[in-house]
């Protein structure tokens, strides 16, 4: 073989090598990036994820709270309904006592 072709080979294959090193700092520096990129959508989708439930956490509260208010004033009209019954009750029965202690 003769100088030249050696040459125009070693050179060939350097050129390949070089390619090659090149090809596969690419190739890191592709999934480096894409990694990177991964990582902030993720987190970005924590952070809206935490945002949206905070915003369900509040709407919840509120549901609770007026739910409550709106069972305490059930409450509040049975507990005036029951003193109604137990004050009507009250004077039967006082009246149904002095109506014994009278008779007796």
């Amino acid at each position: 073989m003769s100088f030249d072709a050696i040459n125009s080979v070693t050179a060939a294959e350097q050129e390949a090598r070089a390619a090659t090193a090149e090809a596969e700092a690419k190739a890191r520096q592709m999934l480096q990036d894409a990694e990177n990129a991964g990582k902030a959508e993720i987190e970005a989708a924590c952070v809206r994820a935490d945002g949206e439930l905070q915003e369900l956490r509040r709407k919840a509260e509120e549901k609770i709270a007026a739910e409550a208010r709106e069972l305490a004033e059930i409450m509040e009209g049975r507990k005036a309904q029951l003193r109604e019954q137990a004050s009507a009750k009250l004077e039967q029965a006082a009246s149904l006592i002095v109506e014994r202690i009278v008779n007796d």
